[in-house]
Order: C-alpha cells, then structure tokens, then sequence
C-alpha cells in the first residue's frame, strides 16, 4: 500500500490499433526550411512486445529507416521537433503540465508566489518542463541534465527559458558546479518523467534534494509500479521512508495517466509535491 492518498482521475478508453501511425513530423520553431521533413512510425499493439523502457519507435530520413529506443534521449534530442513528436502529439504525454499545474495550484493555495522560487530541474531535457515553470512566473530556473544533447537543444528549441543549464553527473560534480549549485539558493527541485528507469539513480535524486533550502518543494512524478513495496529501483523505499521519518511532508498529490505505451494502454504515474524538512534518509 502507498503511503499517500492518489487522486484518480478516468482515463479514456483507447482501442490499440488507434495507436499505430505514420504522420509527418511538425518541424519545431527552430527548424529551418532546409532540414529534411521525417517520418515517424510507432510498432501499435501487434508489433511490440515488451517493457517501457524497451519501447521503439522507427524515423524515416530519407531513404534510410531508424529504430531508436524512448529511452536513446541523445539520439533523439538531436533532431528537432522528435522528442515531441512521440511524447506528446503521438502517446499524449500529459506529465509537463500535469505536474506544474499541481504546483502552481499547491503555490496559490499556500498563498507563495512563484516569482520567489529559484528552481532546480533535474532530467531537465530539451527544456519542455523548463518552459512551463517559466509561463507560471518561477523566478529562477536552472537544468540539469548528463546529456550534452539535452543541454544544445533546450538552447535551440526553447533559447532564453533557462538562467543556467548545467550538463553534469550531480554525484560526481566537481567543486565549481557545487560551488555554482550553492550560490543558486534553491528553494525548489522539480524532476519529471525521469525517475525509476535507471536514467537517474536514487543517489542524484539525494544530490540534487541537498542542494534545496529547508522548507523548499520538492515535485517530482514516478510511475506508479516504482512506489509499491516490491520494487527494485530503489525510489519506492527512499520516499516510504522520507515521508515516515519527516524529511519530507505531503503537500499534495495525484495519480493520472501519463501517456500511452506504444500498445494504446495508459501508463499510469504519480505526481508529489511536498515540503523538505530534513535530509533524505541514508542507507547505513
């Protein structure tokens, strides 16, 4: 049993075949006329058989047909406009504005504006969660991300949404990041779509929840399988303990889908919003 109170929300039935679809890929704004227009093509119910972190999808570029795996964020960053592409218009990916619309909801409610808040964003990406923290008026937003990719096309598909983009391993940064972490004050970790799969560990999740002041939120979405008592990830038992021990206390939270698998069925996450009042319990 979870150790908090999901709101639920229906989702609406899909037939799987409705999944399987060949469109052309919307260029993104900074696309120019000469990059070539792909074709992106999802396997549907009958042609994949596996776990989420194994999805695929196949892009067309010219005469030459790609497989890459959801989880190959350089590969896919590196072309405009496809991180999108399959996320959001093809599997209805909801968690950008799901979560920040949790938070700004959570702000107003404890009368907090968000013009005060310098936000760290760990699994920052190509800058589409970045972006709706700053059309909700957040202060101050840093990204950090492992991957160069990431970092070059948040500069090219969002420029200006970032007052600082770092491309580092938070559990082994050196003591000029660290220093320029400290100085930032966060007051603010927000993390979406990036937990329980292996791309960001438990322990950068810990860096990254130290470097947040006393009192600070702290948002962050996970699939749900990764909160039961059963899983190996890791992330279940580090939360179940931090909100036994009061490091860190509920604010508010919501079970929604997330997006679509590539078989049409919902993949149902967890969003929290809470409050740091004490270190993250350490394993002895």
């Amino acid at each position: 049993m979870a150790p908090w109170r999901g709101a639920r929300r229906a989702c609406p039935a899909l037939d799987p075949k409705e999944i399987v679809r060949e469109r052309k890929l919307q260029p993104s704004p900074s696309t120019t006329a000469a990059e070539r227009v792909l074709e992106v093509r999802i396997p549907g119910a009958n042609g994949f058989a596996g776990d989420q972190d194994e999805e695929w999808c196949e892009v067309l570029t010219g005469d030459e047909l790609h497989r890459i795996r959801f989880h190959d964020y350089a590969r896919i960053y590196d072309i405009p406009g496809l991180y999108e592409q399959i996320f959001h218009d093809t599997l209805e990916c909801d968690s950008p504005q799901t979560v920040c619309s949790l938070l700004e909801r959570v702000l107003r409610d404890h009368d907090v504006a968000p013009e005060g808040l310098s936000a760290l964003e760990l699994g920052a990406g190509n800058g589409m969660v970045g972006a709706e923290l700053a059309e909700r008026g957040v202060g101050k937003i840093v990204g950090v991300d492992i991957l160069d990719e990431a970092a070059e096309a948040a500069a090219r598909d969002r420029p200006g949404v970032y007052d600082d983009y770092k491309v580092i391993d938070l559990t082994e940064r050196s003591e000029g990041d660290q220093d320029d972490l400290e100085r930032a004050n966060f007051n603010c970790l927000v993390t979406v779509a990036a937990l329980g799969f292996g791309d960001i560990p438990p322990e950068a999740f810990a860096a990254a929840y130290d470097l947040i002041e006393p009192g600070g939120w702290i948002v962050f979405n996970i699939k749900e399988d990764f909160i039961q008592h059963d899983d190996d990830s890791g992330f279940g038992q580090m939360i179940r303990d931090a909100l036994a021990g009061g490091a860190l206390e509920l604010v508010a939270d919501h079970r929604y889908r997330h997006r679509l698998a590539v078989d049409g069925q919902p993949l149902h996450y967890v969003v929290l919003v809470a409050r740091k009042r004490a270190p993250l319990p350490r394993e002895a």
